[in-house]
């Protein structure tokens, strides 16, 4: 059951990494925001115990500083959402805070729009 979640993941990036190519003055991808939050998949369908996801997330929000980068995590991230069936909503807009991050948008919900990510 793993092997066939990484595959779908690594589909999702793939097609991430083709629809969205950064443009020249961004420098994230899917991959890497893939490989960010893998590890808060179970607490994203399960909640309980974050582990290392928060080092993910971080991670993440310190890549993504950029108008530009944020809205290429933002359509990984909606990809990632919709590949994964189980995704509590909660669970997923409720992330960042249990990281202590702060930011203006929803991490992870199938509703946002990024284009409107500033």
């Amino acid at each position: 059951m793993a092997g066939g979640m990484l595959m779908k993941m690594a589909c999702v990036v793939l097609a991430c990494m083709v629809v969205l190519a950064p443009p020249t003055e961004a420098n994230i991808n899917c991959g890497q925001v893939a490989s960010s939050v893998l590890p808060c998949l179970s607490y994203l369908r399960s909640g309980g115990a974050l582990g290392g996801c928060c080092n993910g997330v971080r991670a993440l929000n310190n890549a993504a500083r950029t108008t530009a980068n944020r809205k290429i995590a933002c359509g990984c991230l909606k990809n990632a959402y919709s590949a994964y069936h189980g995704i509590n909503p909660s669970n997923a807009t409720g992330l960042p805070a249990k990281c202590g991050i702060n930011i203006p948008y929803k991490i992870i919900s199938p509703d946002t729009d990024c284009s409107k990510i500033q």
